[in-house]
């Protein structure tokens, strides 16, 4: 039922390896949604902008949570994946620096994407 669905569900993670649970919930629902077919967007905000940079997603380990680089690939594959562009300057990130298929942008495209009329945005 979830694939024939039209809305699109935007994401943004504010947690990383400070708060892991709350990081891995929010790749968690993430992947889930772009496995049934949802139109995905991830948001790396704060501490999860370094899961942009390569490697940096299979250094991260939660008993009991699915390994993060591989939701991290899933979203990859069928959503998108945006670091704040804030959040990347202040970490010394720019678009040379991240995992291919990972874009950098700022405020203005977060707030285009959760105000889409069929959008539903969750923050974690």
């Amino acid at each position: 039922m979830l694939a024939v669905m039209a809305r699109s569900l935007v994401v943004k993670a504010t947690a990383g390896a400070d708060a892991p649970e709350r990081c891995a919930q929010a790749f968690t629902v993430a992947a889930t949604a772009a496995a049934a077919g949802v139109s995905v967007s991830l948001w790396l905000t704060g501490e999860s902008t370094w899961f942009a940079l390569p490697g940096r997603a299979q250094s991260f380990e939660l008993p009991h949570s699915a390994p993060l680089a591989e939701l991290l690939h899933v979203i990859l594959a069928t959503g998108t994946v945006t670091a704040c562009t804030q959040c990347a300057a202040r970490r010394d990130i720019d678009s040379g620096d991240v995992i291919p298929g990972v874009r950098i942008a700022g405020a203005a495209v977060f707030v285009e994407e959760t105000m889409a009329e069929s959008a539903q945005a969750l923050v974690y």
